[in-house]
């Protein structure tokens, strides 16, 4: 049974996550942080939706302490330091569980601490707007996850009011995000547009083909059962999402943040490479989003 859960990662996922956990249980929760963190949230402390949040916060150093379940909420590109601040919290019963964008978060993970610990995972949820140390957000969302130990985090979720799904393929469902993230993420950035707007512009809809035409060819090189309907199971999981919504690559455009450009254009572009397929579309919106990155 889990107990002790430890949340990595606070940002606009990590937040919504924390603050549905608090308020199932206070005492379950632990986020961690580092120093310069801890100093800034004490100072500053979080927003959500206009309300102070007050977190137990917990530093990597701490040594009597062990997880249960730990959540992993950052951003790929703080994924290297989550994996060393870990190793006082994970014994042999710990479940991780990473809800980032991409599809190698998993793998990375288990290279550290082994496949027999690892959930594939991600989270779909309406837009989060994040501005500064403050998010808004509805409160609206599921956390999608799959593998050997799925039951356990399942049981606990019901019990928390967590949210969730566990889907028949999780191998699929990570590229059928990830293809929603190549997508949207990234010409959102760049075109500025909504979710509606995305839904409603027909020429929009035209160029995304083309470039979840690669995202199709490449799942198809890595093996993923049913492929051949990524394309249309995009489109219908847009027109899910909520109209003003606006894209969390685009927000870190407007704020001067470094994207998740490489796990998403730039994974396509090495998968190319690998398979021998070309991915032209990918190739130019990585070169036009490295330019917004350095004006921003």
């Amino acid at each position: 049974m889990i107990k002790n859960v430890l949340l990595c990662g606070i940002g606009a996922v990590g937040l919504t996550i924390a603050c549905k956990l608090q308020k199932f249980s206070p005492e379950c929760l632990k986020v961690l942080v580092d120093e310069e963190r801890l100093r800034r949230y004490t100072e500053k402390p979080l927003k959500m939706n206009g309300d102070e949040r007050f977190f137990d916060y917990i530093m990597p150093s701490v040594t009597d302490y062990k997880a249960d379940l730990v959540i992993i909420a950052t951003k790929m590109n703080g994924l290297d330091d989550i994996l060393k601040n870990l190793r006082n919290f994970v014994n042999e019963d710990t479940i991780i569980l990473p809800v980032l964008n991409g599809i190698s978060a998993e793998e990375k993970i288990a290279q550290v601490y082994g496949w027999e610990r690892v959930l594939y995972g991600y989270i779909i949820c309406h837009s989060a707007m994040r501005v500064g140390n403050e998010v808004v957000q509805d409160g609206i969302g599921k956390i999608v996850f799959g593998g050997m130990r799925e039951a356990t985090v399942a049981e606990f979720f019901t019990r928390a009011g967590i949210d969730f799904e566990i889907p028949q393929d999780i191998k699929y469902a990570k590229w059928l995000k990830y293809g929603l993230n190549i997508v949207c993420n990234q010409a959102s950035c760049i075109l500025k547009m909504t979710f509606g707007e995305m839904q409603n512009n027909e020429a929009f809809k035209s160029f995304a083909r083309n470039i979840l035409d690669e995202v199709t060819q490449l799942a198809n090189a890595e093996g993923v059962q049913g492929y051949e309907n990524l394309t249309v199971d995009v489109f219908k999981a847009l027109d899910l999402m909520i109209a003003d919504g606006r894209t969390s690559m685009w927000q870190d455009i407007e704020a001067g943040r470094k994207t998740e450009l490489d796990i998403f254009a730039g994974t396509v572009i090495k998968l190319g490479q690998k398979h021998g397929i070309p991915t032209p579309y990918n190739q130019v919106l990585y070169e036009m989003i490295r330019i917004l990155e350095e004006k921003s």
